[in-house]
């Protein structure tokens, strides 16, 4: 075929050529960024949706009793504030995609992936992260505690995100069955194989938070 040819309409054949279609794309194109900027912009200004960022914005986080004020951008997840921003880089950064439970925190009383939540969606809400299981005496709260004396941990990077559901599960039933417990813990994975150890360190932590003693 001559390079006269190419691009061209030939008889009998249907459609565009390579060379209409990309003269049609700039047509449309230019159609496009002549629109008024008034006209583009109306469906954002109807909807009355804030827009913020892309840049840094001020979010402020209420965490362990203390609130933080960071300027960050408004992609940054809960889990990346507390480890890269605030140093508390108890919750692991493991699954990134809110799967394993490693990044466990409590929120508003309920246990949350952090990774899975945007830090400026925590604003206004209390956040519990396993720092905050010591009190101001240094006395660690009976979750971890009970972990401890059941060897409920082998590697350790699951064991913040475990102490941390079953402190939101105890909240919530003081006195579970062992198959509350299994359910309970249904979001939190262990590769190590620990969740005899674990089950067992949320029931004594049960009876110790009741005021009863540990076996």
């Amino acid at each position: 075929m001559d390079s006269e040819d190419h691009g061209k309409k030939h008889p009998g054949k249907k459609g565009f050529s390579r060379r209409s279609f990309l003269q049609g794309i700039g047509i449309s194109g230019g159609a496009v960024a002549s629109l008024p900027k008034g006209l583009l912009a109306e469906p954002q200004a109807e909807s009355g949706a804030r827009v913020m960022g892309p840049g840094p914005v001020p979010v402020s986080l209420r965490i362990n009793g203390k609130v933080h004020n960071l300027n960050i951008e408004p992609r940054v997840t809960l889990l990346d504030a507390l480890r890269n921003h605030l140093d508390l880089t108890g919750a692991k950064k493991v699954c990134d995609r809110s799967v394993c439970g490693t990044c466990t925190v409590i929120v508003a009383g309920h246990p949350v992936y952090a990774c899975g939540l945007l830090a400026i969606e925590a604003q206004g809400k209390d956040i519990q992260t396993i720092e905050g299981l010591l009190s101001t005496h240094g006395k660690a709260h009976p979750v971890p505690t009970a972990f401890v004396e059941n060897d409920a941990q082998q590697c350790g990077f699951c064991t913040p995100g475990f102490v941390m559901a079953v402190k939101a599960f105890l909240d919530k039933h003081p006195n579970p069955t062992m198959e509350q417990v299994k359910q309970g813990l249904g979001g939190n994975l262990c590769r190590c194989g620990t969740y005899i150890g674990v089950r067992q360190a949320a029931l004594d932590a049960a009876r110790e938070m009741r005021g009863g003693k540990r076996a």
